[in-house]
């Protein structure tokens, strides 16, 4: 008999492409719940409207709005969101109700278009993958306008409405305990983890160093908060130093074509930016990379948060180098070396470090693999997942 039957509204990408989700979901599929997922449509993978995989049905809608960087382009993306997810939400719940709606931040306000369900019994779970206010603030410039404060007020729903929280880290644990006023029994931390079977070391591929005798590597979405800029800067800085290097920027986002600028402006002729690829060509350049940027600048938003990239860079046992933030220290601890937050000039510092200490390379890339079988491992954090399914439950027989 199936524990019960489970809803999980996703908007920020696409599934599977959204790995944690991914994985949230094959774990819960494994332990006998009935998994559907809603989330919108990919626009190179995940094009499907509708796709059963291992069990799980996904629904899949059009997002035609696109942000374009501004905070009126959000607005769109969201209502927009808004309607298609409820709409869904209330066509999948007409003949079956859903036990639990698990609902993946952001945007905060994903769990109010299933409070019809909610009036009916259904239980919430908010996951909690992204601080909302501190990201607008990241993105626009600082900004406590109108729509900073509309981002304060749906958060506080969104921690009102929901049974129980998942948090990514221990940082965002103590936001849903003060900011959020939950109960410490009803919040669980379930890090990221990369599925291992995925992530697998390679035979490296000595092209893809476009005849030089370092391959540097950035994995992951670029947006105004990425620090991308910074990375750039800093292979600037590099470059005054050495030449013997080629960068990739793997990934996409909404400041991709401005970063293709950037690097032309500074006259990085050896950086390319091959968007979004397959996994088996991310897994041969994550095996030939002799050093992954993680250059997410200090701010109040990528202090406390985990940045997935890091942890998938330690899977394939690569050193790191990253700005000196809380959560990434606590996530790579000695498979990165740390620089001074926000200051290219020491980033590129300890890029160059890196590439002269071949043996410091590998230490550290064999103890970030290392920590991710086993402190940061997916298996830890299906316990609490389930936990917090378990938590829910209880609450609606309760």
């Amino acid at each position: 008999m199936s524990p019960g039957r489970t809803l999980i509204l996703v908007e920020n990408l696409s599934v599977p492409f959204d790995r944690r989700t991914w994985q949230e979901a094959r774990t819960l599929r494994r332990s006998g719940f009935d998994v559907v997922v809603v989330c919108p449509q990919g626009h190179t993978y995940d094009c499907e409207p509708f796709e059963l995989r291992d069990g799980i049905e996904i629904h899949r809608y059009a997002l035609s709005a696109t942000t374009g960087g501004g905070a009126a382009g959000y607005v769109r993306e969201y209502a927009t969101a808004f309607w298609r997810t409820a709409t869904i939400a209330r066509r999948l719940s007409r003949d079956r109700p859903f036990d639990i709606v698990h609902a993946c931040n952001p945007p905060d306000f994903l769990l109010a278009t299933a409070l019809p369900l909610k009036a009916r019994g259904t239980r919430f779970i908010f996951d909690h993958h992204d601080l909302v206010p501190e990201l607008y603030r990241a993105r626009f410039k600082n900004r406590r306008n109108l729509l900073y404060h509309v981002t304060r007020v749906l958060e506080s729903l969104a921690f009102r409405l929901a049974d129980a929280v998942i948090s990514t880290n221990e940082s965002y644990r103590r936001i849903a305990l003060s900011r959020g006023r939950k109960a410490p029994e009803d919040v669980y931390v379930v890090r990221s983890a990369p599925d291992l079977t995925r992530f697998t070391r390679t035979k490296p591929d000595v092209e893809l160093k476009r005849g030089k005798r370092f391959l540097l590597a950035y994995l992951g979405v670029m947006g105004p908060q990425d620090g991308v800029d910074h990375a750039l800067r800093a292979l600037g800085f590099l470059s005054e130093q050495r030449r013997d290097w080629h960068a990739t920027f793997v990934g996409d986002g909404d400041a991709r074509p401005a970063m293709i600028r950037l690097a032309s402006e500074l006259g990085l002729a050896d950086v390319d930016f091959p968007g979004r690829i397959p996994d088996e060509e991310l897994t041969r350049i994550l095996s030939t990379a002799d050093v992954c940027l993680a250059p997410d600048p200090k701010n109040p938003l990528n202090d406390v948060s985990t940045m997935n990239k890091i942890i998938e860079y330690m899977a394939m046992g690569r050193p790191i180098v990253s700005y000196d933030l809380v959560e990434s220290r606590v996530s790579a601890a000695d498979a990165a070396l740390y620089a001074q937050p926000n200051n290219e000039r020491s980033f590129a510092g300890a890029i160059n470090q890196l590439l002269d200490d071949p043996a410091r390379r590998a230490e550290m890339g064999a103890a970030g693999r290392k920590r991710v079988e086993t402190e940061l491992s997916w298996e830890r954090s299906e316990q609490a997942l389930l936990a917090a399914y378990e938590h829910a439950l209880v609450s609606q027989r309760a």
